[in-house]
């Protein structure tokens, strides 16, 4: 999905999208990568500030949006919900509101993708009622949305499931101190719909055991740029000041650091030397300390790193845990560099505990991992094989992509559909630091929402279109 060929189309049918979500890469392993690479604007920044332009009463210019499925669907949610998105010449993204009447946004779109239920604070702020289907995406264990409908109570805001909807209504939102802690820590989505609810409430609104994700701050910078007051951004705690209205604003997106630390990655399992441009290096804290720790070079400048490898990587134990620490989102992909590295090396996730499903996947192509609790056990291999593998989740795929780059012989990897929802043009970036890698597209209409089940017993596909994959 090249950034030259980026369309917000205007409404995709759940068959239209299933039918250009199939594809599959073909990867030639054994390249080193050499090169410079720029990194998009960060998916998950985007999708929340796209969500908060409800909220305006002016028009919105986007800088830095990503060329994304995941992009294209809220797009389309928003479009459902009487808002004009569109991508000028320039590649900035422009969001105006037509018609505010609208509050409902329907099950096809919102069961694709967990982010479309970042509509429903700026929805309850700004129109006074909202319908919201129950969010899909990858199924990477339980998600549940308590948090954010115990945050939106707090505001005064009535709400109810219904149909697998939430329903909900508030005659006017009212500050409130909101404890935004769960059983597992806080909640990344949920502090983005009650913040964005938050701004236009009456009184103070205290916000504590917030996420404090770089993607939380810039949603926040991009609040008060419109004219919100929000106090604390980047602690546990926000103090959100309501304001009566919000006008239009224009803003950079954060780069993604997700994609540069997948880029990074790939440099270090094919022992190359990478760089990565357009980086906040602020926001890769915890990955550059792991990657120093694991024996590759590093030359951090203002806005990229340099990766420079000279074998391959030492056995690590690998945690990831909510910002600043190891992203979950990192996890697989440090498990396929592992797979690699001699000795013996365990990935926990404390985030998500069920997201292993890629270790059945790097175990194709030869890798030793294996489940051993609630951790990943891995002996490191001295080469991978290149085999056909099958991507379950967003970053599980981008881990077998990564694997493939490193395995000997062709390795074709399919569930394109989970990869296109996170990554600008991978398979390009990577083609241009010399991987072999081309893209086909796959004709035969397979149920590709079947994949997102954990195969413990016969696929009921009635679930399968439940699930929200």
């Amino acid at each position: 999905m090249p950034r030259q060929s980026c369309q917000l189309r205007a409404t995709l049918s759940p068959s239209a999208a299933e039918r250009q979500a199939l594809g599959r890469l073909r990867i030639g392993g054994g390249r080193r990568l050499h090169g410079i690479v720029h990194v998009a604007g960060a998916k998950n920044a985007a999708l929340p500030i796209m969500a908060a332009a409800i909220l305006a009463d002016e028009p919105i210019r986007l800088d830095r949006v990503p060329c994304l499925a995941d992009v294209e669907t809220l797009a389309s949610v928003l479009r459902r919900l009487g808002i004009d998105v569109h991508r000028s010449d320039d590649g900035s993204l422009s969001v105006e509101t037509i018609d505010r009447r609208a509050f409902h946004t329907g099950y096809a779109h919102v069961r694709r993708m967990r982010a479309s239920f970042c509509v429903l604070g700026p929805l309850l702020a700004r129109r006074r009622r909202a319908v919201v289907s129950l969010p899909g995406g990858c199924r990477i264990g339980p998600r549940p949305v308590d948090l954010h409908l115990r945050g939106l109570a707090a505001l005064g805001a009535d709400l109810r499931i219904e149909r697998g909807n939430v329903v909900a209504h508030a005659s006017r939102l009212r500050g409130a101190r909101i404890d935004l802690a769960g059983p597992s820590g806080t909640t990344v989505t949920g502090t983005t719909n009650v913040m964005s609810a938050a701004v236009l409430a009456s009184g103070v609104t205290t916000i504590t055991s917030a996420a404090v994700e770089p993607e939380i701050v810039d949603l926040g910078r991009f609040l008060n740029r419109m004219g919100a007051r929000i106090e604390g951004l980047g602690t546990s705690t926000l103090r959100i000041h309501g304001v009566e209205q919000l006008g239009g604003a224009d803003y950079r997106v954060i780069p993604d650091r997700i994609e540069a630390a997948t880029l990074l990655l790939a440099g270090a399992i094919t022992q190359g030397r990478v760089t990565v441009a357009g980086v906040e290096p602020d926001h890769l804290a915890s990955v550059l300390d792991q990657l120093d720790a694991a024996g590759f070079q590093l030359d951090v400048e203002s806005d990229r790193i340099t990766l420079a490898s000279c074998g391959p990587a030492r056995p690590r134990d690998i945690v990831a845990r909510p910002y600043p620490g190891m992203p979950t989102d990192l996890q697989a992909q440090w498990t396929a560099l592992l797979a690699l590295a001699p000795g013996t090396s365990r990935v926990v996730d404390t985030v998500f505990p069920q997201r292993f499903q890629h270790l059945a996947e790097l175990q194709r192509l030869g890798a030793d991992v294996r489940l051993e609790g609630a951790n990943a056990a891995i002996r490191g291999v001295g080469e991978l094989a290149g085999a056909p593998v099958r991507a379950t989740d967003l970053r599980a795929g981008a881990a077998l992509v990564l694997a493939g780059l490193a395995a000997k012989g062709e390795t074709v990897v399919s569930g394109l559909n989970h990869l296109d929802r996170g990554y600008e043009d991978l398979d390009g970036k990577l083609a241009r630091l010399g991987a072999e890698i081309r893209r086909e597209e796959v004709h035969d209409m397979i149920d590709h929402r079947a994949c997102c089940i954990p195969l413990v017993g016969p696929v009921n596909r009635n679930s399968a279109s439940r699930a929200g994959c």
